[in-house]
């Protein structure tokens, strides 16, 4: 099962802003990206809505693997780790998870494990 609307982050302009001036957390496959949220920067429908305490952005590019078969699961594998176990803040957030090439090769669990530990450094979870 997919993210919630309320916590999947749209637009380009949210993008932008968290590669410009997100906080940068690195692991070996994966990068996390996380700035206050700024409700604003949303597309007019969705700004109207009450700020949820997240949103998420998944960026799984070609140079991960070809075949978007492959990308769409390993960014389903994320957002169903996010979903069962979301990420705790006090203030709302953006988080942009990128990962990078040669992700796809790596098993499931450490590829979970990475997303982990990235939250947990982050002060978002324990």
């Amino acid at each position: 099962m997919a993210l919630s609307r309320e916590h999947r982050l749209r637009g380009p302009r949210p993008f932008e802003r968290l590669y410009r001036q997100g906080r940068r957390l690195q692991g070996e496959w994966l990068v996390l990206r996380l700035l206050q949220a700024m409700p604003e920067l949303l597309p007019p429908p969705l700004r109207s809505r009450p700020a949820s305490g997240w949103r998420v952005g998944i960026v799984v590019s070609s140079k991960v693997h070809k075949r978007a078969v492959r990308r769409n699961r390993l960014r389903r594998i994320l957002s169903e780790e996010l979903r069962l176990d979301p990420p705790r803040s006090r203030r709302p957030l953006w988080l942009l998870l990128s990962l990078r090439p040669g992700s796809a090769e790596i098993g499931e669990d450490r590829l979970l494990g990475e997303c982990r530990q990235l939250l947990h450094k982050a002060g978002l979870r324990p």
